[in-house]
């Protein structure tokens, strides 16, 4: 994994300097600015903490079908951070420069930081929307709350239900799932799963190849550059 480091993150070491003001304060434990993990006698690099990221499934919201696509991109966001609205927007596009090829695919987690109290609110939402809608629902309700939030803990939650409804689900059945809770568990497994993975704030990213390349991002990275390493990862095949 040390070429891969060296392909793919020396050229865009201004990039990753500025992306790093997108790290956030992950739920429990201490405070740690994103992108912290150096290889060495201090413990794992960012390459091999990312190499625990939990297996892609069919339980994950998935833009693309992950089991055949060469490249696989995991995003851990959070739905109040402003950094990942505008690299859900840059991911957007790249699912539409790829679109039809079949070689990509988009996987989306939570990752709601708590200095975003309100995230953690709308990542159940989501998954509300996501058990009573289906995938699509799911998708179109996280695209229309980045549209809409000013993001940063300024969405009032007044929206959630008229969002549900605008994206086909019955109100009544999302504000009883809403008030079950039901699905907190399943945001809690996905906020240690990004840590286990090495993510400290939002947000992070794993590009996983089929030839065992295994990428860490950490920040709103430009198009262009993420498009880059994804286009050197499929000239492999």
């Amino acid at each position: 994994m040390k070429d891969t480091k060296n392909n793919f993150f020396v050229p865009a070491a201004i990039i990753i300097a500025g992306a790093l003001i997108a790290g956030g304060i992950y739920f429990g434990g201490g405070a740690r600015s994103a992108g912290t993990q150096a290889e060495g006698p201090t413990g794992p690099s960012a390459e091999e903490l990312a190499k625990n990221v939990k297996p892609v499934s069919a339980e994950d919201h998935s833009i693309g079908n992950p089991a055949t696509a060469s490249v696989v991109v995991v995003g851990y966001s959070d739905l109040e951070c402003p950094f990942c609205k505008t690299f859900h927007a840059t991911m957007r596009q790249l699912m539409e420069t790829y679109q039809g090829g079949g070689k990509v695919a988009w996987v989306y987690r939570h990752f709601p930081l708590n200095i975003h109290p309100k995230a953690a609110n709308e990542a159940l939402a989501a998954e509300c929307v996501a058990s009573l809608g289906g995938n699509d629902a799911f998708w179109k309700f996280v695209d229309r709350i980045f549209e809409i939030t000013p993001s940063n803990n300024q969405l009032d939650p007044a929206e959630l239900p008229k969002l549900a409804k605008e994206v086909g689900v019955d109100a009544t059945k999302f504000n009883t799932c809403m008030t079950s809770a039901t699905y907190k568990q399943n945001i809690d497994a996905s906020i240690q799963d990004a840590i286990n993975a090495g993510g400290d704030g939002t947000p992070f990213s794993v590009i996983i190849s089929k030839q065992g390349d295994v990428i860490p991002l950490v920040g709103a990275y430009p198009f262009e550059d993420v498009k880059q390493i994804i286009d050197s990862l499929l000239a492999k095949n």
